[in-house]
């Protein structure tokens, strides 16, 4: 018999919407800046430096944050693959909403950035395949399309590691 795999339900996922942002506020800074301290994120987020130092720490707990004796954050090699998951849920989720469902760029931004943290690693490959599939030659035969070329990417983790940001991979 094969060995099942365990679900993971959404109560069990260990990453909240709050802890997100707190990552992809790191990755954005070191993006744009070089360097994140708590002062910048705090900036960063309109929040206070208490309120920031906190929720950190429970982070570095987690070991998906790391502070070096300067006092310089980065992101750790589980942190760093989870804030490139996050982001790509974010843009499947993001096209899939505006391009098929058809709703408002506006509503698809926060609808995305709601969901980002709670697919699955597993659902992320899966719906970036659907949508490679809708973009290839069989979206024209469904009546989708999509203004994002999700087809460009042979795997979903090529589509994965040019997640940069805090936005939407632009449709070119």
């Amino acid at each position: 018999m094969s060995e099942k795999k365990a679900i993971q339900h959404t109560h069990d996922n260990d990453l909240t919407h709050s802890m997100v942002h707190y990552l992809l506020a790191i990755h954005k800074l070191k993006e744009s800046k070089g360097y994140a301290r708590v002062t910048d994120i705090a900036h960063e987020m309109g929040l206070t430096k208490g309120s920031v130092s906190t929720a950190l720490s429970n982070l570095k707990k987690r070991e998906l944050v790391l502070e070096d004796e300067s006092k310089f954050l980065s992101l750790s090699h589980t942190g760093h693959e989870a804030v490139h998951g996050i982001l790509s849920n974010r843009t499947l989720l993001y096209y899939f909403l505006k391009d098929i469902l058809g709703v408002s760029e506006e509503i698809a931004h926060k609808d995305s950035c709601l969901m980002e943290h709670l697919m699955s690693s597993d659902t992320r490959e899966n719906f970036f395949n659907f949508m490679k599939n809708l973009c290839g030659e069989n979206h024209k035969t469904m009546n989708f399309t999509t203004s994002f070329d999700f087809s460009q990417f042979e795997h979903q983790h090529e589509f994965e590691e040019i997640q940069i940001g805090d936005s939407y991979l632009k449709s070119e």
